[in-house]
């Protein structure tokens, strides 16, 4: 699946914003039926049941948003469970590069994807997010899910990961996430310039340690159900945010202490 498009900013809702016409037109025709054998039915539909119906067809508008809504949170809580159930794969793998401190109270897992283009979108506020969190533990899964003929998302991950190994991952994260372009000699070009020592980040590229690591991600991804890149967990909770402010107000949330 790819990414969804960046989202505008974000407002508060309203019924007709959430209103899936989908799920509206199948309860309009459930209804309809029930409308029109409601005659042969013995007992039937009560009259003043009946009547609201008729009378105020917004109730099916409302209907259909509490499917969602109720469908939603299903998906939320099956979420919730996997997630606990894969915990230490999560947040807790040591192949992952991380930034901040090990002891961290509060930890924030991104799956993503070099080409990407809402990854790219909020790469730079991303990584402004990390510094104003110094207290914040960030973990980056490398997830490359785009690729269809050839494995450029691949590349770009396991060149990352070598470059993570060298020391030099911030630096070469950001350079690929700014890069227009993404293949293995423009790949290689973003190592160069950011220090990365060529030769031994190809060897760690080819290695099947490398390749295991990239399928575990995959893996993990689907198991907690993630649909997309990006995605983000935070302690544990998967975290549907619309932007980075999102994200710190998730943050700021699960470092308030409980009431």
């Amino acid at each position: 699946m790819t990414e969804t498009p960046p989202p505008e900013s974000p407002r508060e809702a309203s019924l007709l914003d959430r209103f899936n016409p989908g799920w509206a037109a199948l309860i309009v025709s459930l209804v309809a039926l029930i409308l029109a054998a409601t005659p042969f039915v013995p007992g039937g539909l009560t009259q003043p049941v009946r009547a609201a119906l008729l009378s105020n067809p917004e109730i099916l508008r409302e209907a259909s948003l509490r499917l969602q809504e109720q469908e939603a949170q299903t998906r939320q809580d099956a979420a919730r469970a996997m997630i606990a159930q894969n915990l230490p794969a999560l947040d807790q793998d040591a192949r992952d590069p991380v930034m901040g401190p090990a002891d961290a109270a509060v930890t924030v897992v991104q799956f993503f994807d070099y080409r990407c283009p809402y990854c790219k979108q909020i790469a730079d506020p991303y990584m402004e997010l990390v510094a104003a969190n110094p207290d914040v533990r960030f973990v980056f899964k490398e997830w490359p899910i785009l690729d269809q003929n050839e494995p450029l998302s691949e590349y770009a991950a396991r060149a990352a990961l070598a470059a993570w190994h060298q020391g030099r991952y911030p630096q070469v994260h950001q350079a690929l996430m700014q890069a227009q372009t993404i293949d293995p000699a423009s790949v290689d070009a973003i190592l160069v310039a950011n220090g990365v020592d060529l030769a031994r980040a190809r060897a760690d590229i080819a290695t099947q340690e490398t390749g295991q690591h990239l399928s575990d991600i995959m893996t993990l991804a689907r198991n907690i159900g993630l649909e997309g890149t990006p995605s983000f967990v935070i302690n544990g909770e998967l975290v549907n945010a619309g932007s980075v402010a999102d994200l710190q107000a998730a943050i700021d949330a699960a470092q308030a202490p409980p009431r």
